[in-house]
């Protein structure tokens, strides 16, 4: 390359490395049986640095794994077999690695010091990577997308759990009970606003994956950005992906059910006094809540992975709402993959997505029609295309509404309510089954709660969402522009536009 008529030479520096650590460890793992099978199911030969002893540390990894000993004999014996001997230095470098071995004691230190040395060379050819794809590609995202995904390959290989003796963890269980009993509300799961499905599961739980399932226009997207709402109102940060709606309409949604106003008046303009107070209200309340929005319609679980990972890292996130799995697409390489095995793979993805952020997921997904066919409740069956959501989901719950498809005469003889929804609870891995009625006042896209009775609480001209915090508010007759915002104020709210870009 030259440079100012001079020709520069590119410097490729060492990779970190101890041929030291490595032959110690190796050392330690030949002489001394007792730690060999705790050394060696945490390491891989990619973990050395030497060609030699990558190859001295795969053939005492295949002994391992057959339950047989590894000492100087066998491993010679296994080595020579494989015509490896000579070229990792004969028997001489065996006998090497076990005169070198200062002390079995220390084999944890030169395990870190390998361990280390492996994860920087990862992260060295991880970026190495990274530049070069940023060098050549023409696509910023997808290329920012590839970046992160190498990045977080190699974390996700760093982080091993240990297996730990059950009497280790008790005490952190009896205290998390003791918090429990004594109402502590962040050792229960989340509330969703509604008191009966709260009752019956405890509130929604981090790393849960929560379906929601129901037929085109029963109230499924409603019921969630309701439930999206309320934990917003509690102070709590939340994630909408909405492949349907565009932000907008989610927006006015939001604004309608806060502030109790018909929606269909606000389409119309037929607005007076009374309601633009109440959607100005609506809206401070709203601007005050960290919900932020993504209207891609088109989008993979590891777009929404990485999203929310840069989304919690920034400004915290309680929950995740996905509208809806079925409109999702999975990044199968197998180009035979039918729809059934795509919405498999997705789903599994967003219960790794919600055990990876450590939220719930609340997904939504479509009925079949054979819930209209046969004109009864949904059921476990019905979830479209893939029985794959039922078995990944920790909690299923289905929206149904008798009143749709009632006869006028069910609806004169009292055996179906008006505007009455089903919450059914058909999976719930925290507890019990259980259907829940909720009313549905479709003006507002709201579900309210109802009384033992079967009464609205609070009445339905009050049934309107009450924030955590009070809100100063001053009345105007002026119109204004619909706007969610997503921090508690304009100065913050710089610099999040990207978040889901």
């Amino acid at each position: 390359m030259a440079t100012n008529g001079k020709t520069t030479k590119k410097v490729i520096a060492e990779m970190p490395h101890s041929i030291e650590a490595e032959q110690a460890l190796l050392g330690c793992i030949i002489l001394e049986p007792r730690i060999q099978v705790e050394i060696v199911s945490d390491l891989n030969e990619e973990d050395f640095y030497a060609p030699s002893h990558k190859i001295v540390f795969s053939a005492i990894n295949e002994l391992v794994k057959n339950n047989k000993v590894v000492d100087m004999v066998i491993l010679s014996d296994v080595l020579e077999e494989s015509g490896d001997l000579e070229q990792i230095g004969g028997i001489e470098y065996l006998a090497v690695l076990a005169d070198y071995m200062p002390s079995t004691a220390n084999y944890k230190s030169y395990f870190d010091i390998v361990k280390n040395d492996s994860m920087r060379r990862k992260l060295i050819v991880g970026a190495s990577k990274i530049i070069e794809d940023s060098r050549t590609t023409s696509d910023s995202s997808a290329s920012l997308a590839k970046a992160e995904k190498e990045i977080y390959d190699i974390s996700v290989k760093a982080d091993t759990s240990e297996m730990v003796k059950i009497s280790s963890i008790l005490p952190d269980v009896m205290a998390n009970i003791d918090e429990i009993s004594k109402g502590n509300a962040a050792k229960r799961g989340i509330k969703t606003g509604f008191h009966d499905v709260d009752n019956v599961l405890n509130g929604l739980h981090k790393g849960n994956l929560i379906i929601l399932a129901a037929r085109p226009g029963v109230g499924k997207t409603s019921f969630a950005m309701n439930i999206v709402t309320n934990f917003a109102l509690q102070g709590l940060s939340c994630a909408v992906f909405s492949l349907e709606m565009s932000k907008e309409e989610l927006g006015q949604r939001m604004i309608c059910s806060v502030a109790g106003v018909s929606s269909d008046m606000v389409n119309k303009g037929k607005l007076g006094k009374t309601e633009w107070v109440k959607l100005e209200r609506a809206r401070k309340i709203i601007a005050n809540s960290n919900i932020f929005i993504d209207d891609s319609a088109i989008i993979t679980p590891q777009q929404i992975q990485s999203k929310c990972r840069r989304l919690k890292s920034k400004f915290g996130l309680d929950l995740i709402m996905v509208d809806y799995i079925q409109l999702m697409t999975s990044q199968l390489k197998n180009k035979d993959a039918n729809r059934q095995q795509e919405i498999t793979e997705i789903s599994r993805n967003l219960k790794i997505l919600a055990k990876e952020i450590n939220v719930p997921v609340l997904a939504l997904s479509q009925l079949s029609r054979a819930v209209e066919q046969r004109k009864g409740r949904p059921i476990m069956s019905d979830l479209r295309e893939s029985g794959a959501i039922e078995q990944d989901a920790d909690i299923v719950m289905f929206i149904h509404r008798p009143d749709l498809h009632a006869t006028e005469k069910e609806q004169q003889e009292g055996k179906v309510k008006p505007n009455v929804a089903e919450i059914i609870i058909e999976k719930n891995r925290h507890g019990e089954k259980r259907t829940i009625n909720l009313y549905f006042k479709g003006s507002t896209t709201t579900f309210l709660n109802l009384s033992k009775d079967g009464d609205i609480e609070g009445g339905e001209e009050d049934a309107v969402v009450i924030p955590t915090k009070p809100v100063e508010t001053t009345e105007t007759d002026a119109p204004f522009e619909v706007e969610v915002k997503s921090v508690d104020t304009e100065e913050e709210s710089e610099g999040t536009d990207d978040l889901f870009d």
